[in-house]
């Protein structure tokens, strides 16, 4: 396909995917669960956090987390007892434990207890995405006594990661295109400025499509197919994030 042919074939897979049935069986329901700003921050960056792995899980812990918060995160994060916290001692996905999750919530609590919303908590360290992920990353562990185990959970392109869980998150939080999927209540970052996440599926079939040539999957692919998808949407390059999952995930193309 030359450049016009693939636009046209993205854009058909966009409109295709970029649906509210597109909720159900994604990570991304489980901030859908909620209305309040906070609870879906809260809720939606658990669920991006724990990302990584079958679909069907990741959703259940994600509920799981949630129900254990008693269906109102932002009120937990803030107003929570010692006794409340005993209840989660048990929760573990995959490598994130109880370690991880107390240290998350200190943070959450600390971050809540001075500002309204979860977008500060990035904007507040830079300019670009880039820049807006290292700063995150120096910010998110910078209270006393931070466990050694909890910092593989927060990536930073400073030590190459792609930072496919928060590009996700970010994406989750700041497009607003109406078509009730991503929510778009952040406004302080552009759609334009997000990176596209990048998983093996993504890197697979991006490569067949010749819009990614770099053999890692790091940071600097993520810019690389970023730049590519940007020359088919200056304004919002983020919205093919639906076209090449469901390409690579729902419809296996490789």
């Amino acid at each position: 396909m030359n450049k016009k042919e693939l636009k046209i074939f993205l854009d058909e897979k966009v409109d295709a995917y970029n649906q509210p049935f597109f909720i159900t069986n994604d990570p991304i329901c489980i901030p859908h669960l909620f209305t309040k700003i906070q609870d879906i921050e809260i809720a939606g960056f658990f669920a991006a956090i724990f990302a990584w792995g079958h679909r069907n899980i990741i959703i259940n812990k994600s509920k799981e987390l949630m129900q254990l918060m008693e269906m109102q995160p932002h009120q937990f994060i803030l107003h929570h007892s010692d006794h409340d916290l005993k209840k989660l001692l048990s929760f573990k996905h995959r490598t994130f434990n109880t370690t991880d999750l107390l240290y998350f919530i200190e943070f959450l609590n600390h971050h809540y207890s001075n500002h309204s919303s979860l977008e500060t908590a990035f904007t507040q360290n830079g300019k670009t995405i880039g820049q807006m992920l290292i700063g995150f990353h120096h910010y998110f562990f910078s209270l006393p006594d931070i466990p050694a185990r909890t910092k593989k959970h927060i990536a930073t392109p400073s030590k190459h990661s792609n930072c496919k869980r928060l590009n996700m998150f970010l994406r989750w939080m700041v497009r607003n295109d109406n078509k009730g999927v991503d929510f778009g209540i952040w406004k302080n970052i552009l759609p334009s400025q997000l990176i596209c996440p990048i998983d093996l599926h993504v890197a697979r079939v991006t490569k067949r499509l010749n819009l990614l040539h770099r053999k890692q999957t790091d940071w600097n692919a993520a810019i690389e197919l970023t730049n590519h998808l940007i020359e088919f949407d200056k304004n919002d390059p983020v919205k093919y994030d639906f076209a090449l999952f469901g390409l690579g995930v729902m419809e296996k193309f490789s």
